[in-house]
């Protein structure tokens, strides 16, 4: 088996789907995500999961460990399979669509109330990354 090659956020720009990590690249890569987050004042959130329920639950454990409050489900995918889920801080508001085709993980993208401020998407990262 190859070794996994990330080592720092950067990594992830590539992937389409989230790569399993290990133990140690999960505690060095939390920091540095907790650090690049610290710049930004909110949020939004996409989660590529093989169903609304890993979805929402990838969405909670996010929520939770960040401390972040809860946010509320606007519309939902009636159909069963793959969804892409968005959630925009902003707001508080989540939604979820069926969508085939799409990898595994979670993005995030910080924004800013600053204008000259460009935005910052890190992932995809592992659904269970904040667990």
């Amino acid at each position: 088996m190859t070794e996994n090659p990330i080592q720092c956020l950067e990594d992830f720009a590539t992937l389409r789907t989230a790569p399993e990590l290990n133990d140690n690249q999960r505690a060095a890569l939390r920091p540095s995500l907790d650090d690049a987050m610290a710049s930004f004042e909110w949020f939004t959130v996409g989660i590529m999961a093989p169903s609304k329920e890993n979805a929402l639950n990838a969405l909670r454990s996010l929520e939770s460990s960040l401390s972040w409050e809860a946010m509320t489900i606007e519309a939902e995918a009636e159909d069963v399979g793959p969804v892409f889920l968005k959630a925009n801080q902003s707001n508080g508001l989540i939604r979820i669509r069926v969508e085939h085709g799409l990898g595994e993980g979670i993005l995030i993208s910080g924004h800013s109330n600053i204008p000259e401020q460009t935005g910052m998407t890190w992932g995809p990262l592992p659904l269970d990354f904040f667990a």
